[in-house]
């Protein structure tokens, strides 16, 4: 399962922390991303997260957190497993998922996410709260390892089916 991950040439990897990280949900998504690349086909964030996750959303991005309400716990601040859902913006207007690897602390995660630079697997980027108010709001996504990007407003997390209720 590890070889399977270690060994996919068109990731964007750094050290996955896997003591936090559902490997068998993980393993999956990169396996259909990459079968789904080696048929020309486009690899989206929306099936990634779901099969990273286990959150059954279907949809644009942009629509994964009111789709959520009542069927799956949703929150401000981040956990290990849930979605982060971004906010739609103009340069990003279906919006974005990536799902929390690890928290590292109060201001600062990771993330495993699709087709944040096209058609590409990103593992375990670093996302850091920018927001004024600590709230999760505003954020920066490593965009390329160790460099982070612009700041992107995020609406919130939705939590796995294990962590309902």
């Amino acid at each position: 399962m590890l070889l399977t991950l270690a060994n996919c040439a068109d990731m964007e990897s750094g050290s996955v922390s896997r003591a936090e990280v559902d490997m068998e949900r993980l393993t999956f998504a990169v396996d259909v991303a990459q079968t789904m690349r080696s048929k020309g086909q486009r690899v989206w964030c929306v099936p990634f997260a779901r099969n990273a996750s286990g959150i059954e959303i279907y949809g644009n991005a942009k629509t994964w957190w009111n789709q959520a309400k009542g069927q799956y716990q949703r929150q401000k601040t981040p956990h290990t497993g849930a979605v982060m859902a971004f906010t739609a913006t103009r340069s990003n207007p279906l919006g974005h998922v990536a799902v929390v690897s690890e928290v590292e602390g109060p201001r600062r995660i990771r993330v495993n996410h699709a087709n944040w630079r096209r058609n590409r697997v990103s593992l375990d980027m670093a996302v850091v709260d920018v927001s004024k108010n600590n709230d999760w709001s505003a954020v920066r996504l490593e965009s390329n390892p160790g460099a982070l990007g612009r700041v992107y407003p995020v609406t919130g997390f939705i939590l796995p089916p294990a962590s309902k209720g």
